[in-house]
């Protein structure tokens, strides 16, 4: 008869699956290992016991003589020695701790790297965005140490490999184990798993062999560019390590409203105050674009809110193949304050129409026209 209930030591009930089972199994083993317990006599202890109550547990055939008479057998582990792994086995136990790795890590020396990339953000106007630009750009990134080419060793020293892991990188790792010894490989303490050292340090990058600098950079940024757009500068980025490529440098960039456009995609949108006359009798008028001043008929009898297009007054494209439209929406603008000439040109206008100021309206005749009869 077990000391302590199997099913309280594995933390499940009694109706509790195979696979619940052996996951409690698995997370107690990893807590109470002796290997990585800081109390060792009680970790051996607790865990003979997880043992014991999985290898029952997990064997319908022992599990049902326990749950039916409380013991198998005498109540021993199996004959597993101190630690009674049962079922659990090697496979279990191993993976817990390494994973599906066999053999423990590959041996590998650290090769080159290629940098970071770095990113920028720059404004432009929406004029810069149809012209197109340059535009120069200072930052601090890292790049090959000029003292030492990049070696980080002092100018007339050498990197040599590491002594203690033979230039490798690594270094074996035996511990002995309740199943036996297990050797795993680790990168080495003394290079950090460069595989090399360096005696005398670059007193400039302090044997990194990158240092710090501040760059200066023109940069053209292409004609018909939007918002969001980002231009990519190869190699400008931060330096590699140990030989590597530097990584590059994006450019972002971001339009700044305008006062009078906006935008949307290749198109441009513009409003233009006209005056009374101007719609009403039709007339040619002079429009702002991004290309310049430009003329715009407007048709008799024009109302307030028509947007009219200009066919090739947008954007341009990228590739500066095609252009594309430029929208301009009027707005008649109506006068607040009229001369006495003007007051009567306007009153012999509306009488003329049959809309006598002082007289039944315009709106009286259309509320007439809908009065039934």
């Amino acid at each position: 008869m077990p000391s302590q209930d199997y099913y309280e030591i594995l933390g499940v009930s009694r109706d509790a699956s195979g696979d619940e089972i052996k996951q409690a199994y698995r997370a107690l083993a990893r807590k109470h290992h002796p290997d990585v317990a800081r109390d060792k006599s009680k970790a051996e202890h607790q865990f003979k016991e997880i043992n014991e109550a999985y290898e029952v547990l997990s064997d319908p055939r022992k599990r049902a003589q326990y749950d039916r008479f409380g013991s198998v057998g005498n109540g021993s582990s199996a004959g597993m020695g101190d630690f009674g792994f049962g079922q659990a086995g090697f496979g279990d136990i191993f993976d817990m701790f390494f994973g599906n790795v066999r053999g423990g890590a590959q041996a590998r020396r650290a090769g080159p790297e290629r940098g970071a990339d770095l990113r920028y953000d720059v404004e432009i106007t929406l004029e810069e965005a149809f012209n197109g630009t340059t535009k120069e750009i200072v930052f601090d990134r890292l790049g090959q140490c000029e003292t030492c080419k990049g070696s980080g060793a002092q100018a007339g020293t050498m990197v040599v490999p590491c002594d203690r892991c033979g230039g490798s990188g690594m270094v074996r790792n035996t511990r002995a184990t309740p199943l036996g010894q297990i050797v795993t490989q680790s990168p080495c303490s003394r290079c950090g798993g460069e595989g090399h050292v360096i005696p005398s340090p670059c007193e400039t990058c302090n044997g990194t062999g990158r240092r710090e600098t501040e760059t200066r950079l023109t940069i053209t940024v292409p004609a018909g560019v939007d918002d969001g757009s980002r231009i990519r500068i190869a190699g400008s980025g931060e330096g590699g390590t140990r030989g590597g490529p530097a990584g590059d440098l994006y450019v972002y960039l971001r339009v700044e409203p305008h006062r009078l456009f906006r935008r949307e995609g290749r198109d441009t949108f513009v409003d233009v105050p006209v005056s009374f006359t101007e719609a009403t009798l039709g007339s040619t008028i002079e429009v702002p674009s991004l290309a310049g001043d430009v003329d715009l008929t407007l048709p008799a009898g024009t109302q307030s809110g028509t947007t009219l297009r200009l066919r090739g007054y947008g954007m341009p494209t990228v590739r500066g193949a095609t252009r594309g439209d430029h929208h301009v929406t009027v707005h008649v603008v109506v006068p607040t304050k009229l001369s006495r000439r003007q007051r009567e040109l306007l009153e012999a206008y509306a009488e003329a129409g049959g809309d006598a100021v002082g007289e039944r309206t315009f709106f009286d005749r259309v509320k007439d026209a809908f009065r039934p009869e």
